[in-house]
């Protein structure tokens, strides 16, 4: 038993040991963003999400307003702090001008209210628990503003970014349901949106993704906005040296040969002969020949002929609840002309027949030239 009790030395080692672990944590500011670094990514995410609001807007015909953003960053170990509730993560894989990956993070509520308008629905009321259809409709959503954040980035870095269709999935970080779709990175940045859709969405909307990722995206800014200036300053140079070469040597023409006239009168430059323009006579016999030698060419082009019974209306969610049997209702009466379009102009009216079993369109009406011109604009 008394070779197992501690000498002092060796006490005094491990308490000089483990006098280490408290600066353990402050390791992650080794690799923390600046304060500049900090305002170029919320620069970045500012640009990119202004036009995803656009797009979004259009989308949910809802006025949608997205903050300026707050970047913080944070360890991996610390996620279920920053996300403690359940939450729709959509990845989106860089393919083209950067590579890493993005992944935005929405509160689950929200995403019910966003796939609600997106299928028809007016928002409120928005179940919570998202099916498969909810789900898909919340990623067509988030890809068009993806889509109109890489459109922007690509303006911004002054190179094309392309992206990879999103895939979307339930995230619950406290039952580790959705973990793996995380950056397996160890210092992830966090980029939070203040979200405002209507009277609907008063909320966060979140990218995260690793640090590197973000240094990258730093690194390349950087590159972008100090080109432009060496090629101003060169520029500059080329406009700054080009009068000097036709200057030089007219002052010395003046000494030689004419030194008086440089304090006198600007000489008069000479008249200059104006004379009235004459166009070619045309024949009118010509003129009259060469459209319809022209229409001649225009003879075997083939058009697509269609018939219209009529239009209407729908949406998604009424769409998506079609079956077989199911009856469409459209905006014309029965027994009214229907319209035939030709390459999907409106060109003359007509009565529907039937000719030895087959459908036919007997022409009634005939649209007025003006008519027909009206409907090409």
């Amino acid at each position: 038993m008394e070779n197992n009790r501690l000498s002092q030395d060796e006490i005094d080692a491990l308490l000089n040991g483990t006098s280490s672990t408290p600066d353990e944590p402050k390791a992650p500011e080794v690799h923390d963003l600046s304060d500049m670094e900090r305002d170029a990514i919320g620069e970045i995410g500012n640009i990119s999400f202004g036009s995803s609001a656009t797009a979004l807007s259009t989308l949910l015909n809802q006025k949608v307003d997205i903050t300026t953003p707050n970047v913080t960053v944070i360890p991996r170990s610390k996620i279920s702090d920053a996300f403690p509730e359940p939450y729709v993560a959509i990845e989106v894989n860089y393919t083209e001008g950067f590579s890493g990956s993005n992944l935005l993070v929405v509160e689950q509520s929200d995403a019910a209210i966003i796939a609600d308008l997106m299928i028809g629905g007016d928002g409120k009321g928005a179940d919570p628990s998202l099916g498969e259809i909810h789900l898909s409709a919340v990623q067509e959503a988030m890809n068009q503003m993806m889509g109109s954040a890489a459109t922007s980035m690509s303006t911004v870095f002054s190179k094309k970014i392309d992206i990879s269709p999103p895939r979307v999935e339930l995230l619950d970080v406290n039952e580790e349901k959705g973990t793996d779709r995380i950056p397996a990175d160890e210092m992830l940045v966090k980029v939070s949106f203040r979200l405002k859709v209507g009277e609907l969405i008063d909320s966060n909307i979140m990218q995260l993704y690793p640090l590197t990722f973000a240094k990258d995206l730093i690194s390349s800014l950087m590159t972008t906005t100090e080109s432009p200036a060496e090629e101003t300053t060169q520029d500059s140079d080329v406009t700054y040296e080009q009068p000097q070469e036709p200057v030089t040597p007219e002052p010395r023409i003046e000494q030689q040969h004419a030194p008086a006239k440089r304090q006198g009168k600007p000489k008069k430059a000479a008249p200059v002969q104006v004379s009235p323009v004459e166009f070619s006579s045309f024949d009118p016999s010509e003129s009259t020949q060469a459209p319809i030698n022209n229409l001649d060419m225009l003879l075997d082009i083939p058009l697509s002929i269609t018939v219209e019974l009529g239009r209407t209306k729908r949406s998604v969610k009424e769409i998506l609840e079609l079956s077989a049997g199911s009856i469409i209702e459209l905006d014309k009466l029965a027994g009214e002309p229907v319209d035939i379009l030709v390459n999907q102009r409106i060109v003359a009216k007509g009565e529907v027949v039937v000719i030895e079993e087959n459908f036919g369109v007997r022409v009634t009406d005939i649209l007025s030239q003006a008519e027909r011109i009206n409907n090409l604009k």
